[in-house]
């Protein structure tokens, strides 16, 4: 198989791919062979004719078009890689003229990956942002600590109100009949937690554990439950237990509980280090974000259709997937919504455009300043990924398949392409906002 590179005009690469005579033959040899039994000859067991008194008997053609499909399933690839293009749409092939002990040409032409003359990269203004982490943002902490320790006590000797847990048995129904999801038994409820549709709550306080208490509530008009939306429903419930959350204090002894140190001072000092690390790394992401945003606004080029098309579709995957972790499926996420699949993927385009920009301006980036990713840089990005995961490189070499190099090297070779694009950009102060503003 030999390609050759026919021209390359506004995106669009034309191609030969060339396979000689002998290559063809043998592909008609594995096409006959494949499918010999489906054909009955005079004279011949089926499956048992040869290959010539089978073309002889349906016509000189007839294993042409499956030879030529078996030449172009591994073919087509290999030209690509041979070529040294990256494609982004499925090709347009013609039919080629056979002709019998001569090779046989296939003609073909395909959208390319987008190079671009120049990226305007340097010199992009972006915020900084320096995040100080002070006393307030370690209180907070402390305070999440302190929640994390709390413990759940029994009130006695007082009703229900709102902030109490409640421990309940209730059975829901609407015109006398019980509907589904509408019953449960030792439920934990906090009251005042707005978990139930409104009013609910509130008609269990300042009530009795052992106490029953019937509960009415309407539906809200947008309930997610169209059978339910807008409807009175009765709820029977039964106070089986009042609990209280009592926090510990926030003193050396929650220090000494939660960590190596022994003193509150010391721990806080700690938490201030960590939370401002913490901080930094969420600044920089930021910032190199709006770098990205501003290599966007600064290039405006134009975007193949393909490429947006075959975006939307990989979003659309990835949410498939997302919800069936969640027992969800996307058909029934759209019926909840109430849209079609063309309004998500039309709602889906900006974004996928975006994206698809943005790929765009960094892979041409990486190009024009001849950016490149070492073994060892692809070899690091494995790691971390495989402690993310609990794998070794391994494990992640295996999982990933073939393509675990060429996809960790892309991967490596963006971060790079980012953090180059940011050292070149310009950190301003943020502009202080009027009056007027």
């Amino acid at each position: 198989m030999k390609a050759t590179q026919v021209s390359k005009e506004n995106g669009v690469v034309k191609f030969n791919i060339e396979f000689s005579a002998e290559e063809f033959n043998d592909a008609l040899n594995k096409a006959y062979l494949a499918n010999r039994n489906k054909f009955s000859v005079d004279g011949f067991r089926k499956g048992k004719a040869p290959r010539k008194i089978i073309e002889n008997y349906y016509g000189h053609d007839i294993f042409w078009d499956e030879a030529l499909n078996n030449l172009l399933e591994n073919g087509y690839y290999d030209a690509i890689k041979e070529l040294g293009i990256e494609v982004v749409s499925q090709p347009s092939l013609d039919a080629p003229e056979i002709k019998k002990g001569e090779p046989v040409v296939i003609t073909g032409s395909v959208q390319v990956f987008p190079e671009l003359e120049s990226v305007n990269f340097e010199g992009l203004e972006i915020e900084k942002i320096e995040t100080v982490i002070g006393e307030k943002e370690v209180q907070a902490e402390l305070e999440k600590v302190q929640k994390q320790q709390a413990r759940m006590e029994a009130v006695e000797g007082r009703k229900s109100e709102n902030g109490d847990t409640v421990i309940i048995d209730f059975e829901g129904s609407v015109d006398g009949e019980n509907f589904a999801g509408g019953t449960a038994e030792n439920f934990e409820l906090k009251l005042g937690s707005g978990q139930f549709i409104p009013g609910f709550e509130e008609q269990l306080e300042g009530k009795d554990a052992g106490e029953e208490v019937d509960v009415v509530v309407t539906f809200p008009e947008d309930y997610h439950a169209e059978e339910l939306a807008g409807k009175e429903a009765l709820f029977k419930c039964k106070i089986h237990e009042i609990k209280n959350e009592i926090l510990p204090e926030i003193d050396d002894e929650l220090a000494s509980d939660v960590s190596e140190f022994e003193t509150l001072e010391e721990y806080k000092a700690d938490l201030q280090k960590k939370l401002q690390e913490q901080a930094a790394e969420t600044d920089m992401s930021v910032m190199k974000d709006r770098a990205l945003e501003a290599l966007v606004k600064a290039n405006d080029i134009e975007v193949p259709e393909v490429m947006v098309k075959n975006e939307i579709e990989n979003m659309l995957y990835d949410m498939n997937q997302s919800l069936q972790a969640q027992g969800l499926s996307l058909k029934q996420y759209m019926e909840f919504l109430g849209k079609t699949i063309e309004e998500v993927r039309e709602e889906a385009k900006t974004d996928a455009e975006k994206r698809v920009i943005t790929r765009i301006l960094l892979k041409n980036v990486a190009r024009l300043a001849n950016l490149e990713v070492t073994a060892e840089e692809v070899e690091a990005l494995m790691e971390e990924f495989g402690v993310q995961y609990g794998m070794d490189v391994d494990q992640v070499k295996k999982m990933a398949g073939d393509s675990t190099e060429d996809y960790f090297k892309e991967d490596a070779l963006t971060k790079k392409t980012i953090e180059f694009i940011f050292d070149k950009a310009v950190q301003v102060a943020k502009k202080e906002e009027t009056e007027e503003a």
